[in-house]
């Protein structure tokens, strides 16, 4: 029962343990003994996973995959990054150096309710659902996105926006979310593979072929 569970090397857990965290992610609560517990408001999972060592993990399952609302990859440090990371840790762990919250629960469900204000154009909502639906029906792709994945990426595009100071969303911020948002939604047929790889390179050769609204 918490605001933020952070499951570290999620897919060294077992498919028991994945499988217990789909109502927690989808329904917002978790139930015990038959009885029903509501989580706290907000409720995020993040979870890191190594994409590298794959002995003694587990695959992460489709319905689960779905549910994580994006996949995003760090990377490597700058070097002037890793400078600042060699600093920071020289003396003290980090983690010791804060001494309170960077914002309160009431501020994070404050800023949910004013991205929830942001407009979005019937031409935009189209474009969702045109680029979600073409992966439906493509044979480079065994499994295409569900109507999570384009409810997903209609609040991220409203993210976006708001994130920029607008109170409405533009095809870009659809495209500026819609590799994090749908890449990890897709499965890959063979010719999939063969011709992109990723799912991210698939998901951005479907934007560059889908037409774009006139705003």
């Amino acid at each position: 029962m918490c605001n933020f569970l952070l499951a570290d090397e999620i897919n060294r857990a077992s498919p028991k343990v994945q499988s217990a965290l789909l109502e927690a992610m989808e329904e917002r609560q978790i139930s015990l003994d038959g009885e029903t517990h509501k989580l706290p408001q907000p409720f995020l999972v993040m979870a890191t996973q190594n994409p590298v060592e794959t002995y003694g993990t587990f695959h992460l399952p489709e319905a689960q995959m779905d549910r994580f609302f994006m996949k995003l990859s760090m990377g490597y440090p700058v070097a002037e990054e890793e400078m600042l990371i060699l600093e920071r840790t020289e003396m003290y762990n980090p983690i010791n150096n804060i001494t309170e919250p960077a914002m309160t629960v009431d501020d994070i469900i404050a800023l949910q309710g004013e991205v929830r204000n942001v407009r979005v154009d019937e031409k935009v909502k189209k474009y969702i659902v045109e680029l979600v639906g073409s992966t439906r029906n493509d044979r480079n792709a065994t499994l295409g996105i569900s109507p999570r994945g384009s409810i997903a990426l209609y609040k991220a595009a409203k993210a976006f926006a708001f994130i920029y100071e607008r109170d409405f969303v533009t095809p870009e911020d659809v495209k500026s979310a819609a590799v994090p948002v749908l890449a990890h939604r897709i499965i890959l047929s063979p010719q999939g593979k063969s011709e992109f790889g990723t799912g991210e390179a698939y998901i951005r050769s479907v934007i560059s072929s889908a037409p774009v609204p006139a705003m």
